[in-house]
């Protein structure tokens, strides 16, 4: 485990102006939605058969290991059958595929509750039951992060949004603020934390003073600004920009949880009507899309309607990002679905690069926010060195894609060391 973060962080153009103060554009469903049977990376029992009839809020499949978390219709009809899709995750997954009647009847799978009233126990498990995942990142079941509030003294609201392009939080806080306090003021309970920071880039100058006036009635809630550079947003840097204390594993290891702003906003909704988060706001951006918007969804709907809301492809020579263009899975169809955990598709026109020699510059260890040394982890990758690979802490690369932007040479260095990780994890395992 390599224990050091960079020293040295980089501003990257965030193009956010594309997107920050359009409206969103707000989409029916599709007459056939295709609803993914995964959550965190881990494959779901599917609840429902062929032929059933579901309702907005039915109860459609589960995770069902010791990180329990349901999956939920997002409209009302009947059940095709079960299908395997490509997914962001880059396999094929299984997808319960709806008819869509257009009725969107609803059944609210939870009572609402009042947070202030609840125990810890009662808002864990209403947590739990409502499917609440991370919205800008893996995806991984929330409640967990919540179970030993004995251990923490800090909650950070993570509202950072560093990838380039990338609004949605933003127009999201925007547009939901009063969900967004309520579930940001339950969280801070569910912590059992002495504090709670709500974190946001300095340059948001329209949206801090909004923040602060909002949360200004809650004692022990404070907003917290932080520099525009990326990856900011990352657990780690973040932890470390606001206490000053680094982990190894987890940021509970330090006291701290951190929670996405856009996971705060469905726990707020959730526990207001007792519905669980059935749509998402999605980024569409890039110089490789006509009229880059945010827009709002229900989930299961295939990517080529949300471009085509978009007033479709510039040319046909594009590159489709499953997430932001530094740590997005790039795509080979828009025929996938929008999950629970999307926050973004980039689309990029495809331009050649001329990729040279490394220059042994050091700009790639320098910059890298996990400490590492991606050019030699490259080399031993290349070499089929697993010993030097674990020397180099291959794992701890988080993937954020700065090596290569930085990169004065235009190599792919990032892909070098995912095709690492991967060799690694491999070997690793068969021993």
């Amino acid at each position: 485990m390599s224990f050091l973060l960079g020293q040295m962080r980089h501003q990257v153009n965030g193009q956010k102006e594309l997107t920050d103060h359009k409206d969103i554009i707000k989409l029916d469903a599709p007459s056939v939605v295709k609803i993914p049977l995964i959550v965190a990376n881990v494959s779901c029992e599917v609840y429902v058969k062929q032929g059933d009839k579901v309702k907005v809020g039915t109860k459609i499949g589960a995770r069902n290991d010791h990180f329990y978390c349901p999956i939920y219709s997002s409209v009302s009809g009947v059940v095709k059958g079960v299908e395997k899709l490509m997914h962001p995750t880059f396999k094929q997954v299984d997808h319960v595929v709806i008819e869509n009647d257009g009725k969107y009847e609803a059944e609210t799978p939870l009572k609402p509750m009042d947070f202030e009233k609840a125990t810890h126990k009662e808002l864990e498990d209403f947590v739990k039951n409502l499917g609440l995942i991370g919205s800008g990142g893996a995806g991984f079941p929330t409640f967990v992060k919540y179970m030993m509030p004995e251990k923490i003294d800090t909650l950070i609201i993570n509202a950072v949004e560093c990838e380039p392009y990338i609004t949605s939080d933003y127009k999201g806080i925007y547009e939901n603020l009063d969900f967004f306090v309520h579930g940001v003021r339950a969280m801070y309970k569910l912590s059992g934390g002495k504090e709670a920071l709500v974190a946001i880039k300095e340059n948001k100058k329209d949206l801090i003073p909004i923040l602060q006036n909002a949360f200004k009635p809650y004692e022990g809630i404070k907003v917290s600004l932080v520099p525009d550079v990326y990856p900011m947003g990352w657990e780690r840097t973040l932890v470390y920009e606001l206490t000053k204390k680094r982990y190894v594993k987890l940021p509970s290891e330090v006291g701290c949880i951190v929670s996405n702003a856009t996971t705060a906003i469905c726990l707020g909704k959730g526990l207001t009507t007792g519905m669980p988060n059935t749509q998402k706001l999605v980024t569409i951006s890039g110089d490789g899309v006509n009229n880059p918007s945010n827009v709002l969804v229900y989930v299961g709907t295939p990517v080529k309607e949300l471009i085509k809301a978009c007033g479709g492809y510039k040319g046909e020579d594009i590159v489709l990002i499953a997430g932001g263009p530094m740590m997005g899975q790039p795509m080979t169809t828009d025929e996938y679905v929008i999950n629970p955990a999307c926050n973004a598709v980039t689309v990029l026109q495809d331009k050649e690069h001329e990729e040279l020699a490394c220059l042994r510059c050091g700009r790639c260890s320098d910059f890298c926010p996990s400490g590492l040394q991606p050019v030699r982890i490259n080399n031993s990758n290349k070499l089929k060195d697993v010993d030097a690979l674990a020397k180099l802490h291959v794992m701890d690369c988080i993937e954020c894609g700065l090596c290569s932007y930085v990169c004065p040479s235009k190599i792919e260095v990032t892909e070098g060391v995912k095709k690492a990780k991967k060799y690694f994890a491999l070997k690793s395992k068969k021993k």
